[in-house]
């Protein structure tokens, strides 16, 4: 009762504080927002029930009608992430995360440096089609036993979680902001991009970070002995393989497809495909799953996919979001680059405190004001720099889930995440807006 009693207040707070600037309906749509964002971050309630807690507040205060909220929760990008959630389920049922992770482990020499680099790019790969909280929870007790070495053991920890926020960027389901950006665009009849290449976009960053993000966990410990490290192998089964083929198709689809559309103008529906693939893992003799692994879906994330929506929708339909743009107008004077920078460190020094999620949501339809007066593709890319900024948030245990999960290790101190992550913060900055300006600009 504590934590909910703490967040109405804080949501009369950002009331009270707004309405000496903003209008009667937008003070209270930010102390709505203000109530959901600390009911997130402080688990007074569980998150899927803060989920819905828009579908009974929008109407009831006069932000938006039940209908218009309620629709947020059922927008067909969701099912792309139900597709691919059914292949994760189905990958974790037989083990074969396993053997991704002891292959790449085994690429990778045996030195700590070696092993942070393995950690963080293994972490990141398969944070790309899991979720990175159930790839941070996987690798923990690797990077934990991996070595005695406390310190080895604090640098295995951060490459782990680092490795699943970076990787989370790669593919369009591989963080939940991802998916807001995309959903946001289709609902603004903007250019979208195909599975193929929002992952074309997102490799440079990726491949960016994890050379260089490794590198700086490895300063300090390069000369400790790893002597002690094994890797254990592993070979495929029978069902593993046939999962493996499945898996091989799948991406061939997707590689087809996004050709198709670049090249043809025309593709499936790739919300169909992951839709097809993922309800392919229940055919008997060919998938893996029954009914009840069903219940391993989390439907707290859908919800928070709607919840999401629905604060971009409120902040758009309100015209909140345009009151704010004009009280930061002064970004639309300044040249490209450096509006991708201010914009790159609101989002990622602000995702420190609260949900990425929720900050996506509140962020995009802000930036999408200023985006109406670029050109199309200045502004989607622009929104593009937001979206992935929420996923690079490394300095504290609440900015995402896998920090707050290797911090439950009770290895690692505040002190130290926050020493190391204020500087991969800046660094993210610097790729993301470089990348921004120099390639997409020219990609999209």
């Amino acid at each position: 009762m504590r934590g909910i009693l703490i967040s109405f207040i804080i949501g009369l707070i950002f009331f009270g504080v707004s309405f000496t600037i903003f209008s009667m309906q937008h003070s209270i749509l930010i102390g709505l927002v203000a109530l959901l964002v600390t009911l997130w971050t402080n688990e007074a309630l569980p998150l899927g029930v803060v989920s819905m807690l828009p579908i009974l507040l929008f109407p009831s205060f006069g932000i938006l009608d039940t209908t218009a909220v309620t629709s947020n929760y059922s927008k067909s990008i969701i099912f792309l992430f139900l597709g691919g959630f059914m292949l994760a389920i189905a990958i974790e049922k037989i083990g074969l995360h396993k053997y991704f992770s002891s292959r790449l482990l085994s690429f990778f020499p045996k030195t700590s440096t070696g092993i942070i680099y393995a950690l963080a790019i293994t972490s990141a790969l398969l944070s790309a089609i899991l979720t990175n909280t159930t790839i941070t929870l996987m690798l923990m007790p690797i990077a934990l036993f991996l070595s005695e070495n406390i310190k080895l053991k604090v640098r295995f920890l951060l490459a782990t979680a680092y490795g699943a926020s970076i990787g989370g960027v790669l593919t369009p389901i591989g963080t939940a902001p991802n998916l807001i950006l995309l959903g946001f665009l289709e609902e603004h009849k903007l250019p979208t991009m195909a599975f193929g290449e929002w992952i074309f976009f997102m490799l440079p960053i990726v491949a960016l970070m994890l050379l260089i993000i490794p590198f700086i966990l490895s300063i300090g410990v390069r000369e400790e002995s790893v002597d002690d490290i094994t890797h254990e192998k592993i070979k495929l089964d029978k069902s593993q393989i046939r999962l493996y083929g499945i898996l091989i198709t799948l991406a061939v689809v997707l590689v087809i497809n996004t050709f198709a559309k670049q090249s043809l103008g025309m593709a499936l529906d790739e919300k169909l495909v992951l839709l097809g693939f993922g309800l392919l893992m229940f055919v008997p003799r060919i998938g893996f799953l029954e009914w009840e692994d069903t219940r391993k879906m989390p439907y707290e994330i859908i919800f928070l996919f709607g919840a999401g929506f629905s604060i971009a929708s409120a902040f758009s339909h309100t015209g909140l979001a345009s009151e704010i743009a004009i009280r930061l107008e002064f970004i639309s004077s300044i040249p490209l680059f450096w509006m991708f920078i201010i914009v790159s460190i609101f989002v990622i020094f602000s995702t420190e405190v609260t949900s990425n999620t929720a900050l996506t949501s509140i962020a995009i339809p802000i930036f999408y004001e200023f985006a109406k007066d670029m050109p199309i593709e200045e502004g989607t890319i622009l929104l593009m720099v937001a979206t992935v900024s929420a996923s690079f948030a490394f300095m504290l245990p609440i900015a995402t889930p896998p920090n707050a999960i290797v911090m439950s290790s009770r290895v690692i101190s505040i002190k130290q995440m926050a020493t190391i992550g204020v500087k991969l913060n800046l660094i993210g900055v610097v790729v993301i807006s470089s990348v921004a300006y120099l390639l997409w600009t020219i990609m999209l």
